[in-house]
């Protein structure tokens, strides 16, 4: 389906008056959703376990030779796990269930939901595999380093790959920081990631405001990276609480 916004009226997106979206001037096509879910019996929860995570370990062999490949060690960064759990994966579910609520109902309508509540929870599973020392890193990564840490969304998706994880839950996973895939349940998923990542304090960085992580994220829509519908529905909710925790999801 096509959304043609080039010929949009201006429309106020919440950061103050002069913040608008006039003549966007593109067309974004969402791709429809399948709503088979072979995962809806399971909590996500249940995967944040370590003898699940050893179980999955030892029966996926892709998992050691993507590790080996870049020398990183087969241990469990299970601080890491319990941390993510309770804190980032949980603030981009209820980030992402409440763009997705504050959608316009002609978009909102496309969302598969619960698709988009399992992967937003698990997106960043595969961190798990990430050694400790470049994810808490207080300094700038080296080129390698980012090839590390960019891994985490293919280790993810491998490890819940044989899961009961649906297909189209595991792919949100594996593509989380795609900018460019018009999926609009990946769409959100990624903008709740950069929001609730800009919000946290991590030891490379302070957290920033609201007010400036919308600026960030407000420049990819500038430069096409993000929908702006997708934005001014972060903004909506985000003016209703504004630290962007609404509820608990699950």
């Amino acid at each position: 389906m096509g959304i043609d916004i080039s010929h949009s009226n201006p429309y106020n997106v919440g950061l103050n008056p002069k913040v608008q979206f006039n003549n966007y001037g593109k067309k974004v096509y969402f791709g429809v959703p399948g709503y088979g879910d072979s995962f809806q019996c399971r909590s996500p929860y249940a995967f944040f376990d370590e003898n699940y995570i050893k179980q999955t370990l030892s029966q996926n062999p892709e998992i050691k030779k993507i590790l080996a490949e870049h020398n990183i060690p087969v241990e469990l960064n299970l601080k890491e796990l319990e941390d993510l759990k309770s804190n980032h994966c949980k603030n981009t579910l209820n980030i992402a269930v409440a763009v997705a609520n504050n959608l316009p109902p002609a978009l909102r309508y496309m969302v598969n939901m619960e698709a988009l509540k399992d992967a937003a929870l698990l997106h960043d599973f595969g961190k798990v595999l990430i050694p400790a020392k470049i994810l808490n890193k207080p300094g700038a990564y080296t080129p390698e380093e980012h090839k590390i840490m960019d891994l985490h969304t293919e280790l993810g998706y491998q490890m819940l790959k044989n899961s009961g994880v649906n297909e189209e839950v595991l792919n949100l996973i594996r593509r989380h920081h795609d900018n460019n895939y018009p999926d609009i349940n990946l769409q959100i998923l990624n903008v709740a990631d950069k929001y609730s990542a800009l919000t946290e304090k991590r030891v490379y960085k302070d957290a920033m405001t609201p007010q400036q992580a919308l600026t960030v994220i407000y420049a990819d829509v500038k430069s096409g990276k993000i929908e702006p519908l997708i934005f001014n529905a972060l903004v909506q909710s985000l003016n209703k609480q504004p630290l962007g925790r609404i509820v608990n999801n699950y």
